[in-house]
């Protein structure tokens, strides 16, 4: 045999399908010829190194060499070849089989991307990462053809991003200044950009005309503070020269977090940034006052934020109820709803001209006169079908419910805030349980839990009355929120035995280049409304958030719904906010504080942290009182830093699990005309190899169990209680997890509490209770089958749900040890002592019906799936939400 040693230094390069030649890297045939072995069940990487070295012997012998590289395809053949004559006839017809779908793959990759070859993202990344990135973030011509490859994408995102760091370069930028510039010759520049199309670089980055418009407006911004030390012109001279050529390593920073599927920005950042849109958030929020020329201000400023790709919040209660005086007309208003079905026109028509449709949420308040019309609107297919509608719940309401014994609640006029008539609240929460219970409207808002421990509000007049299109960010009238999230699943590491544990020192890290990656977005953002430019800038709110949960909580080998899992998730939470928040301190040292900050209530030592309130100190992971003399000392950077937003699409490019969710099935089905093929969980298909338990029977087993392995006796009872899935978890002990994360984060939780189709209204009305007692801003619940659209294909119409799930044993001692309120203790307790077999119950027929006819991405009309509160395709990566 020749030595190793002789072969490496006789084959240096190897020639590519491209025909470049590269480096020679002996670890990628181990690597292909170790899940040949996989795949036959032997996990033998000693036999797949052995054989390798075979293929080396067999490439020296046929005369390649340094000289001479051998193609991608000689050394496939030489494998093939190998495994042969050695004996390995099962490995090699795998070998052959999985050579062949690579070939099929990479021709599937070629042709999503409309190229002929693929680079370096394209190859790393799955076929379905890039469908998503094709159907919805690739540039592309007049054609409609793709222009774009995926590397470039990311490579656009972060020279745009990487230009906010440039700009506060301490040899241009000072904090305190007061030097006065012509900003007017720096705009216009803005009316030559083609002009400067890939004219100036960063190091090897080349900026577009569209980053040399962000580069134009960013420092037009900070001249205008007085925060430029030289003149524009100056600053093109010195870019020229090569003076900031250190910020292609930030650049290049980012660039990797995006391709390594550690951290993807919302998806307007990934559309728009380095392009003519140039609008890089996801959330909105406008007001709606009571007059004609504020209403259609508003409906212009939505149109605008949709053609953007933003969504929008808006709360309605400030419009008079239906069937009140107009006196300007001497008329009679027509009521909120009917101002919402305008917003909802405007939608239609704008998604049309996009990549996607906006999304709204319509909230009205719960003392508004026409709140029952509001309530029961939705019940009815057709009715505001892009609207997520919300009711506000403040706290003399709650009071009312939970607090007096007559239930007693006055509902106000919108004009004089007069009492107008008197409803019963246990009546009205039982409407919208009932609603909800039917088709999943409405959510609820819980105000009095956001306002809490608002720090904005004495700066911006009073309290936070709406959120962004899914619920999980509060928003003043203007405000922005430009969201991103971080991968967990990929922040770990291995340990001797083989088994993961978390890189808590790479999480803080990647934490703070995360937030500094947000802050940047603000300056760099090409806002669609000047107010909106405005009131963004003066908060600086941004939404650093997570995915991937629950394929990291599976590495782990830790039960999501378990004491364990609680207490993991909660220090996750909690990292998250406070690295977040000292960055967003140190960036205040450099950059300046938010220019709201000193009217807030930071300089009085207040956060917007529930958990450092509520939660004894001695079970905070972090200084929180050391964070806050820093805040108080040089101010924050961000008025809020984190949210936990929907990642329906983004965890699609990061192929990884929906934000903090638990995984929506372990596999489910995809019938296709050949026949019929299963989706499964990555992670979990290499714990059945691992165990010999792998098959095709087994996998439509698990599909036709609700994607669950609950009850199969195939599966090992510590595999059934790690690899949980969403239907695997009662209700109540989504809310817990729900409640864990919101301990901790600034703003709020994209989840849906999902039920199982035989649960009662009486069971999602002791799920507000229970959200509302354990702090949740909001709730969002959704009962399988309950909508007119069947939104969670959970698998096929066959499927058979034979377990039962009951609350965890942390879910009932905190109910037992910490809610004191005997309405709320009564009614929870109730609805968690019901058991219901579930033997044998089959989906109804009626919904399987609705589900093949109604339930259909309106881009490649495959089936949607509800996470988040959102509809999410999992072929092309639609989504209803506009975060993910």
């Amino acid at each position: 045999m020749v030595e190793n040693s002789q072969i490496e230094s006789s084959i240096a390069e190897i020639r590519k399908r491209n025909g470049k030649v590269t480096n020679f890297e002996k670890n990628k045939i181990t690597n292909a010829i170790h899940k040949a072995l996989m795949a036959t069940n032997q996990d033998d990487r000693d036999l797949a190194e052995e054989l390798t070295n075979g293929v080396l012997d067999k490439l020296i012998t046929q005369g390649f060499s340094s000289s001479h590289p051998p193609s991608v395809e000689d050394i496939q053949d030489m494998v093939e070849s190998t495994l042969i004559e050695q004996g390995h006839s099962e490995i090699a017809k795998s070998y052959i089989l999985y050579r062949h779908e690579r070939r099929k793959i990479r021709d599937d990759k070629m042709k999503t991307l409309n190229t002929d070859n693929l680079d370096s993202v394209s190859k790393q990344f799955d076929l379905n990462c890039l469908r998503v990135l094709a159907s919805r973030y690739l540039m592309r011509n007049n054609k409609n053809e793709i222009t774009e490859s995926p590397s470039a994408m990311f490579e656009r995102v972060a020279i745009l991003i990487g230009i906010g760091d440039l700009l506060h370069d301490s040899e241009i930028f000072v904090k305190n200044g007061n030097t006065s510039q012509n900003t007017e010759e720096a705009t216009e520049y803005l009316t030559k950009l083609d002009h400067f199309d890939y004219k100036f670089k960063i190091g090897e980055y080349y900026l577009n005309k569209w980053h040399f418009r962000g580069l134009i407006n960013g420092y037009v911004d900070l001249a205008k503070k007085g925060q430029m030390k030289i003149g524009f012109k100056e600053l093109l001279t010195q870019l020229a020269g090569k003076k900031f050529n250190i910020y292609s390593e930030k650049i290049n920073e980012y660039y990797s977090l995006m391709i390594n599927q550690i951290f993807l920005p919302n998806s307007p950042t990934m559309m728009n940034a380095g392009g003519r849109l140039g609008q890089l958030s996801a959330c909105f929020v406008l007001g709606m006052p009571d007059d004609m020329e504020g209403i259609m201000k508003s409906t212009s400023d939505a149109a605008l934020i949709f053609k953007s790709g933003g969504g929008v919040g808006i709360n309605y209660s400030e419009l008079r109820e239906e069937g009140d005086i107009v006196a300007s007309t001497s008329g009679v208003a027509s009521g909120p709803v009917s101002f919402m079905n305008i917003i909802n026109s405007v939608t239609e028509v704008v998604k049309q001209g996009g990549k996607r449709r906006g999304a709204n949420m319509g909230i009205m308040d719960v003392w508004h006169p026409d709140i029952e019309k509001f309530i029961t609107n939705k019940t009815e297919p057709g009715i505001l079908e892009n609207f997520n509608v919300s009711v506000g719940i403040w706290e003399d309401f709650w009071n009312a419910l939970v607090n007096s014994e007559d239930g007693a609640y006055t509902l106000r006029s919108t004009r004089d805030n007069s009492p107008v008539r008197e409803i019963n609240a246990h009546h009205l929460i039982d409407l919208i349980a009932n609603s909800a219970w039917k088709s999943a409207e409405p959510g609820l808002i819980f105000f009095d839990k956001i306002n809490e421990y608002n720090v904005f509000a004495k700066a911006r007049g009073g309290p936070l009355k709406a959120t962004n299109p899914c619920g999980e960010q509060s928003l003043y009238p203007y405000e922005s929120c430009n969201l991103g999230s971080i991968n967990l699943a990929n922040l770990v590491k291995r340990k001797a035995d083989g088994q993961y544990e978390f890189d808590w020192q790479k999480y803080e890290e990647v934490i703070r280049k995360t937030t500094r990656f947000l802050d940047n977005v603000i300056d760099v953002n090409h806002y669609p409304v000047p107010e909106i430019n405005v009131a963004s800038k003066e908060s600086r709110r941004i939404g650093l958030g997570v995915m991937g949960v629950a394929d990291l909580l599976y590495k782990l080998r830790i039960s999501y719904n378990s004491k364990e899992g609680y207490e993991f998730m909660s220090k996750l939470s909690e990292a998250l906010s406070y690295y977040s928040m000292e960055e967003s301190v140190a960036l205040a040292q450099s950059r300046d504080e938010f220019p709201l900050c000193p009217k807030t209530e930071f300089p009085d030592g207040k956060i917007p942290i529930a958990g450092y309130y509520q939660k004894p100190k001695n079970a905070h992971y972090y200084d929180w009182d050391a964070l806050i003399e820093k805040i108080q000392k040089y101010g924050i950077r961000n008025v809020l830093t984190t949210t936990v937003a929907p990642t329906g699409t983004l965890s699609m490019i990061a192929d990884c699990s929906n934000g903090m969710e638990p995984t929506f099935a372990l596999v489910f089905e995809k019938r296709v005309t050949v026949g019929r093929f299963f989706y499964t969980n990555k992670i979990f298909e290499q714990v059945l190899r691992e165990n010999g338990l792998y098959s095709e029977e087994l996998l439509a087993k698990i599909a036709s169990n609700y994607g669950s392995v609950r009850g199969i006796e195939e599966i090992p009872e510590w595999m059934q209680k790690i690899f949980v899935t969403a239907m695997d978890i009662h209700w109540s002990d989504h809310l817990m997890a729900q409640a864990v994360w919101q301990d901790w984060i600034g703003n709020a939780i994209a989840k849906t509490i999902n039920m199982p189709n035989d649960v009662s209204a009486d069971d999602v009305k002791a799920a507000y209770l229970l959200a509302h007692e354990i702090g949740l801003k909001g709730i969002t619940v959704y009962r399988d089958g309950s909508r007119h659209k069947q939104v969670l294909h959970m698998t096929d119409e066959n499927a058979v749900k034979t377990f039962d799930v009951s609350p965890s044993n942390y879910l009932h001692d905190y109910i037992h040890d910490t809610i004191t309120n005997p309405y709320i203790k009564e009614q929870v307790n109730n609805a968690l002592k019901l058991v219901v077999s579930h033997e044998e119950i089959k989906r109804p027929t009626p919904v399987v019906e609705q589900q093949k006819t109604e339930n259909l991405c309106p881009t490649c009309k495959n089936n949607l799936v509800l996470i988040e509160g959102c509809s999410i395709c999992i072929e092309c990566g639609y989504s209803g939400c506009t975060s993910g």
